[in-house]
């Protein structure tokens, strides 16, 4: 079996990798920093307890990797790219998936009690078992109910959260890059310096939010009720889309000395960006 050796280490061939999970070898001590397992065919691999996040599956990529009825169980799966992978019929139970990457994939049928998705991506086309109330699961998706939650700096660019409730929740310099939050509950929600730049915004309920700081440069802004926001100071709306002179004028209604902040990050000031 060809390996390559470094220092006291030897890191194995790809093939050789997936010859033994395939067969239920011992892979205790081989090092798969890194390893490529896009596409992997891994169907009932014995993985329970295994630690995917450091060690030999730093890095691991399982993006479209086949885990149909793998033992997952107790694995330490937090912030692997399960992209379009397919779980269906896997043991997930009391697996940690917390910022997982799950969008597109197949849970049909699979195991997840007790598992910890907490801030785990997934879209509209993520498979979930028949009955798991995956709303409420605290993975971040469309529909996903969030109210209170705290995704301070998180990384939610391009994301489909169509439909989300993230009432009171804190999102402070949250990425928010071209996402999709069309009827989004933000009221009361902690946005300062938030990017929203690109993003879909369209019918979402912002009350008694707070925008000091967020940008909103190019943003669709189509039916957004700007009203009773608690902070306004800094906030940029250049090249905003669907913004309403009614709207327009809701903004411009806030103090002068908010209308006159300057935004840290663009460098323009509430008055200039609605100019």
């Amino acid at each position: 079996m060809e390996t390559i050796t470094i220092g006291n280490s030897k890191k194995m061939l790809a093939s050789d990798i997936l010859q033994k999970l395939r067969s239920g070898e011992d892979i205790v001590g081989l090092d798969l920093a890194e390893i490529d397992l896009y596409e992997a065919k891994l169907s009932n691999v014995n993985l329970a307890e295994a630690n995917l996040t450091q060690g030999i599956f730093a890095n691991a990529n399982f993006r479209g990797a086949n885990l149909s009825g793998a033992n997952l169980s107790q694995a330490d799966l937090r912030g692997v790219d399960f992209t379009g992978a397919n779980l269906s019929g896997a043991n997930l139970q009391g697996a940690y998936l917390n910022r997982a990457d799950l969008r597109q994939t197949n849970f049909k049928d699979a195991n997840l009690n007790e598992a910890n998705l907490e801030v785990a991506l997934y879209d509209r086309l993520t498979i979930w078992p028949e009955g798991y109330n995956y709303k409420s699961s605290k993975a971040v998706g469309p529909g996903a109910n969030l109210n209170g939650a705290f995704l301070n700096t998180a990384n939610l660019r391009g994301a489909d959260l169509r439909s989300i409730k993230l009432i009171g929740a804190y999102l402070s310099g949250a990425d928010l890059t071209g996402a999709n939050l069309e009827g989004a509950s933000l009221s009361g929600a902690n946005l300062q310096g938030v990017f929203f730049t690109g993003a879909i915004l369209r019918n979402a309920r912002i009350g008694g939010a707070e925008l000091k700081g967020a940008d909103l440069r190019a943003a669709d802004l189509t039916g957004v009720d700007f009203s009773n926001l608690t902070n306004i100071a800094g906030a940029d709306f250049s090249l905003a889309q669907g913004l309403s002179e009614a709207a327009k004028a809701q903004i411009l209604s806030y103090p002068t000395t908010d209308l006159n902040t300057w935004n840290p990050y663009t460098r323009k000031t509430t008055q200039d960006s609605l100019s």
